[in-house]
């Protein structure tokens, strides 16, 4: 029988951890049913995993002959909502749950397509302003001559 290596023992119980926490309830949120509509949370789970250690040389022997052996591991595990599935009269929806921008950059980047919404609309009504304009005086020329 191969003896394992004390590092591999480390990984397998952090691992074995990390599954723990990590199952798919944990991604997938248990649905709330109330008044006909259907909850389901959506989250984004990352994880990270590190681990180390040292075998200490032939003056720290232990009495079988092996080296002496010291390390450790750890993990990280981050939860992020990211939204809720909404189930009403058969059709499904995504609610995102954003968290705000951050920054300043963030922001403008967010409000870029509400901007050119703007934009676009005001450069329309202008148009269609000139236009009716037009329409008028081409109207009371008209009548002058």
């Amino acid at each position: 029988m191969e003896k394992q290596h004390p590092i591999g023992d480390l990984m397998s119980n952090i691992v074995d951890k990390v599954r723990e926490i990590a199952d798919a309830n944990t991604i997938v949120g248990q649905p709330i049913t109330t008044g006909g509509v259907t909850i389901i949370p959506i989250s984004r789970l990352s994880v990270g995993v590190g681990s180390g250690g040292t075998e200490f040389g032939s003056k720290h022997q232990k009495p079988d002959g092996d080296n002496c052996f010291g390390g450790g591991a750890g993990a990280g595990v981050n939860l992020i909502p990211v939204g809720f599935l909404v189930v009403k009269d058969g059709s499904v929806k995504l609610l995102p749950v954003a968290p705000p921008a951050a920054t300043t950059v963030d922001r403008v980047v967010e409000m870029v397509p509400e901007a050119i919404d703007k934009v676009t609309d005001f450069i329309e009504k202008q148009q269609e302003k000139k236009k009716a304009e037009k329409a008028a005086q081409a109207a009371a020329d008209k009548e002058e001559a």
